[in-house]
């Protein structure tokens, strides 16, 4: 074990404050003993704390290890479920990143400038998505994600990352990163990735010198798995029992009772009912909590309680005051806050509860189940798996000042049952098992729930309660195997390995035979796991009223210049998106021609031949563009969902269809998109902004904001443009080389001084050895070497006054032909004395670092356009850069070389950022 750092004086005071406690209030003991446990350098696996005592507090405990010493990785990325639509992680995040910044001690014990603000990523906010993080990989930052995000980032897959970017994502997740899986239990095919990646040997550099120079990759699970070892996990001890607030959170008591729900009677009407009478019919001012597995089931609930609220006069009934809401899935990230904010108004969110004269109901599908703080004075649900029925008695009386009733309505058992348990499983059919296994869990359910303590003519399902009933499992087989009876069984993996990830990590080939979709590795194989969509709505689309068809290569570029943002989507199941988008195709159609027969003129806005939609692939690639009439009527049902599978939908914001962030074929208002001119979640928080302006006006320049791409949505008969629409990119916001080269300009020497300076700044911060130090840098200094040639500088408009390394565009494609200066500086710099100094596998490194730096040469790059050399020696050169890829992925692993290839593409970034003034 490594030596204690020495502990700054502010340690405690920090502690309190990150956890955002009182001077009255102390941290819990389980608290302490992970913060010291970071300190002494212990390799810890998990953390085993029931629901509700802020698991989410690990990251401000990391951040003050951090500040004092600890020898952790420089990120934390915090990873939940895909279902979490209002994360408590995000909050947390946020807060601590304020903290920082009132803090200059603080600041800079975590090797902060003063200059720069703690790098944050969330789901929601002001930070959605943001990628300030990448950087500066020798900076702390804080990353929120779900499973999807991170993993397929981590497995150089990234979704809605275009292929360039990927291996930098890649590398800054694979190595130097703390991963924190919360409720790791609900992805157990996830976690078993994330701890090959963090211990398998096989994925890590080739020699131990090379492993002590690659930081490392780990994992800390929130959850109880039953894989942890006793002398690897903080779990609760007698010192937490004796904490007034972890006592009270405990011991809250919830007494639980299960009804039977009849054969006629429908779950929504039973719901609906037994919430009613906890309000003695609409008189007290309860928070009732309402869970149920199916949206349709919430949402007839819901409008039944409204419906309850009118009175009856007949049956002598008042109307009753009530706020209801409703809590699910598939809702766009941008009015994520709004929702947050709802529930906090109506004191679902813990902590939040305000006085009020009248009942609240919140209507909720498994979304409510993880990632959100909730909190609720009783509860009702439908009977589900085990581990879902923990989630969910986690948010009612969670800070343990009431006594909450929970009601679990059973359904019933299907009538041929017996029949089919007499039956030897092994001749079950698939049908028959899906109707007999969902039967066994719920009455093995039931079981455990007649374990609990006996209390008020029901079972105690505090969170203590809960907590000794999984600690009595440990020592009883019987009751052990009754808690895998009532469990949703793991679902089939693949394993993660070496080939596998060198296959994803080929990011520069558009197809590789050897690589899979890497769902299974995420999720496992779950045939009841339906696939996914996302939707965009957007004001300006690449489509043209008159002229040429806008090309593949067009729509792409597009795309590629406003990519869509985390902020902007609405991800859920492919079917319904389907169903919703083709009623909305009919409703928009059957509304403009009602309106084109009451004004008798010809205009009636979109018409059916207009190209409304574009399906996007993962990686920004074009699926297929979509007319209105192949959304209103597509030829095949099932192909149209195959094709949406997976993708992202980008639809004309005429389309409608959305209402509070979620699907509503019936909804006709516009909504807000981010590319309508307005502010969205701040100025420049998307990363690009689209004008549309006529040709003939005069373009207005903005410092803040640089032109990255036109667009000619109109079109004369001879092919001028009549209109531009023009995407600008906010400041130094980099995804792509056309990104960073149509900047203000630098000249090529200055941009290569300034990032050996940066790259130098990057190696000391990091640690590295001096000679592996001399070969960033040196690969800094050399790496845009290709520009100097004449083809890219009249391509990118360069100044007649000198070699530029950056101008403001606009770039002409068809004269750079393909060009990559990557290459062109690869062919100029192998002769180079400082190059073959070096020794062969330090030459091998750098030149790869300089054929890489904008994400192409994993394994091929391509060679148009360069004439610097005749094809044939260009095909060679080619090949040779495969095989270096090759060799140097074997000796550092995929994530080891993804990371120093990131090393000098944010010196790169560094020093364009530089050249605008930006902060560095």
């Amino acid at each position: 074990m490594r030596d204690r750092p020495a502990t700054p004086p502010q340690r405690d005071e920090w502690l309190r404050q990150a956890l955002g406690l009182s001077n009255e209030d102390t941290p819990f003991p389980w608290q302490q003993r992970l913060l010291g446990s970071l300190l002494n350098g212990s390799n810890l696996r998990s953390v085993d704390i029931p629901t509700g005592l802020g698991k989410t507090a690990v990251m401000a405990i990391w951040l003050v290890a951090k500040a004092c010493g600890a020898e952790l990785p420089r990120r934390l990325v915090y990873v939940v479920d895909r279902r979490a639509v209002v994360d408590q992680a995000t909050d947390v995040a946020t807060g601590l990143r304020n903290l920082v910044e009132t803090d200059p001690e603080l600041k800079s014990a975590l090797g902060l400038q003063m200059t720069h603000a703690l790098p944050i990523s969330t789901l929601r906010g002001q930070y959605v998505d943001n990628r300030g993080w990448l950087e500066d990989p020798a900076s702390p930052a804080i990353v929120v994600g779900t499973v999807d995000m991170i993993g397929s980032r981590l497995l150089f897959e990234g979704y809605r990352v275009s292929r360039r970017m990927r291996p930098y994502h890649a590398g800054l997740l694979g190595a130097d990163t703390l991963i924190v899986l919360d409720e790791a239990h609900l992805v157990p095919p996830f976690e078993y990735l994330l701890r090959a990646a963090a211990t398998d040997p096989a994925f890590r550099p080739a020699t131990n010198h090379h492993d002590q120079l690659v930081p490392r990759f780990r994992l800390l699970t929130l959850s109880a798995t039953g894989r942890a070892r006793a002398d690897d996990v903080v779990e609760l001890t007698s010192r937490d029992f004796d904490h007034p607030i972890v006592k009270s959170r405990l011991n809250a008591k919830k007494c639980l009772w299960i009804e039977r729900l009849d054969k006629e009677t429908k779950l929504e009407e039973v719901l609906a009912k037994q919430a009613w009478g906890l309000t003695d019919g609409g008189k007290e001012p309860v928070r009732i909590l309402v869970y149920s597995d199916s949206r349709k089931v919430a949402q007839t609930a819901k409008e039944a309680i409204e419906k309850l609220a009118k009175g009856d006069k007949k049956a002598g009934s008042l109307a009753a005051e009530v706020c209801t809401e409703l809590f699910v899935g598939g809702r766009r990230v941008f009015e994520r806050e709004h929702a947050k904010k709802r529930l906090a108004d109506l004191g679902f969110v813990a902590g939040s509860n305000i006085g009020r004269t009248w009942p609240v109901f919140l209507f909720a599908t498994s979304a409510g189940e993880v990632g959100v703080d909730l909190d609720a004075d009783h509860m009702l649900c439908d009977l589900v798996a085990w581990e879902r029925m923990v989630q969910r008695l986690g948010r009612v009386n969670r800070r343990g000042d009431g006594a909450a009733q929970v009601i679990v309505i059973a359904e019933s058992e299907p009538k041929n049952i017996d029949e089919l348990l007499e039956k030897d499983p092994r001749e079950r059919s698939n049908r028959e098992k899906a109707t007999v296994e969902p039967v066994l869990r719920a009455r093995a359910v039931e079981a455990l729930i007649e374990r609990l303590p006996a209390t008020d003519g029901g079972r105690e399902a505090s969170p203590g309660a809960l907590h000794h009933l999984r600690r009595a499992a440990e020592e009883d087989p019987e009751l052990a195997r009754l808690v895998r009876d009532a469990t949703t069984p793991d679902p089939l993996r693949p394993a993660l390995t070496r080939p596998l990830v060198e296959a994803w990590s080929m990011t520069s080939l558009e197809g590789h035979t050897g690589r899979p979709r890497i769902d299974p590795w995420l999720r496992g194989w779950i045939e009841d796991d339906p696939p996914q969509t996302a939707v965009v709505w957007r004001t300006h689309l690449p489509v043209r009223a008159g002229g040429t068809t806008p090309s593949k290569k067009d729509i792409e570029a597009y795309f590629e210049a406003a990519t869509p943002h985390t902020s902007e989507i609405l991800e859920t199941e492919t079917f319904r998106v389907a169903s919703w988008i083709a009623a909305r195709a009919k409703s928009v159609l059957k509304q403009q021609a009602g309106a084109q027969q009451e004004t008798g003129t010809g205009e009636s806005g979109l018409r059916e031949q207009d190209v409304v939609a574009f399906v996007l692939d993962p990686d920004g690639g074009l699926r297929k563009p979509l007319t209105l009439a192949e959304l209103k009527l597509p030829e095949d049902k099932e192909q149209f969902k195959r094709l949406l599978a997976g993708a992202t939908l980008v639809i004309d914001a005429r389309l409608a269809g959305l209402k509070d962030g979620l699907l509503d074929d019936k909804e006709a208002d516009v909504p807000r998109t981010a590319d309508d001119g307005e502010s969205w979640l701040g100025e420049g928080a998307v990363g690009f902004r689209v004008r549309s302006v006529d040709a003939a006006t005069a373009i207005t320049k903005d410092r803040n904001w640089r032109e990255r791409l036109r667009f000619a949505p109109d079109e004369s008969e001879d092919g001028d443009a009549a209109r531009w629409l023009i995407v600008e990119k906010w400041r130094q916001d980099a995804a792509t080389e056309d990104d960073r080269s149509a900047a203000s300009p630098q000249l090529l020497d200055e941009h290569e001084s300034l990032t050996a300076e940066r790259a130098c700044r990057l190696a000391k911060a990091l640690g590295l050895d001096h000679e592996h130090a001399r070969v960033l840098v040196l690969a800094a200094r050399l790496h845009d070497e290709g520009k100097r040639a004449t083809r890219w500088q009249r391509a990118f408009n360069a100044p007649a006054d000198g070699v530029y390394a950056k101008t403001e565009g606009h770039i002409n494609h068809r004269l750079l032909d393909g060009y990559r200066h990557e290459l062109g500086s690869l062919l100029r710099v192998e002769s180079d004395k400082r190059i073959r100094e070096l020794s062969d596998e330090h030459r091998a490194l750098a030149l790869h670092l300089i054929a890489a730096h904008h994400g192409f040469a994993r394994p091929v790059i391509g060679t148009s356009g360069c004439e610097d050399k005749p094809p044939s020696v260009l095909e060679e050169q080619a090949a040779e850069i495969a095989l270096r890829f090759a060799g140097l992925q074997a000796r550092w692993g995929p994530w080891g070389l993804a990371w120093w290839e990131t090393l000098l593409r944010a010196a790169d970034q560094q020093a364009s950022r530089d050249a605008s003034g930006g902060d560095a």
